[in-house]
């Protein structure tokens, strides 16, 4: 079959399931601070730093489960479906591929962490999320003028990371960056969310 890619037909659909660990991750800071309980959180743990510090922790090493779980599962099933057209694990560039899919679920479930300890509001953090993962990046990575910026949105680095963005001499999917590239601008989004929330819970009052 002429340009089929099993690998993307076994990933693909990450792309709209990534939605679970982002509101996950979202909630896991939001509903404090939209309850009240994070008073009650400081008040048992005074030190910030460390009650932020467990949140993300808690909330990384839940979102690796859920990722390697659902990214093993996904392709399982979907290989499965797909009958004589079908890859498996073994075969080259598979195994990378079902890696960057479990890291990228992974820093997307930690930078909604970091983005709504910043924004301090679940609303508000879903509101920039959700366009910025699953509309901004798909609708205008398809803008001729504005490509060049949003190949660096953490979405597009997740399509790189899962190999799904079509081979690199077609100008539709070429970046100017390859895998270990796509992994260090997620981990740059993480850290600069992380940052930022952890700084506005040391400067602002609960």
């Amino acid at each position: 079959m002429v340009n089929f890619d099993p690998i993307f037909v076994g990933l693909y659909g990450l792309a709209i399931g990534q939605l679970a660990l982002v509101a996950f991750g979202v909630l896991l800071v939001g509903s404090e601070y939209s309850s009240g309980t994070i008073r009650t959180s400081l008040a048992a743990v005074p030190r910030r730093g460390m009650v932020f510090g467990a949140k993300v922790l808690v909330g990384a090493l839940v979102g690796l489960v859920v990722s390697v779980a659902t990214v093993i599962a996904t392709f399982a099933v979907s290989q499965a479906a797909l009958g004589p057209y079908r890859t498996t694990f073994g075969v080259d560039g598979v195994p990378s591929a079902v890696a960057g899919g479990c890291a990228y679920l992974t820093l997307v479930c930690v930078f909604s962490i970091g983005v709504a300890a910043l924004l301090r509001s679940s609303v508000v953090s879903l509101g920039i999320l959700i366009p910025l993962l699953f509309l901004g990046s798909q609708g205008l990575g398809n803008v001729r003028a504005l490509r060049a910026a949003v190949q660096y949105f953490p979405q597009q680095a997740g399509m790189v990371l899962m190999h799904l963005t079509g081979p690199q001499d077609d100008p539709r999917f070429a970046h100017d960056y390859g895998v270990w590239g796509a992994l260090a601008i997620l981990l740059a989004w993480t850290a600069a969310a992380l940052t930022g929330g952890c700084l506005t819970l040391y400067r602002r009052d609960a």
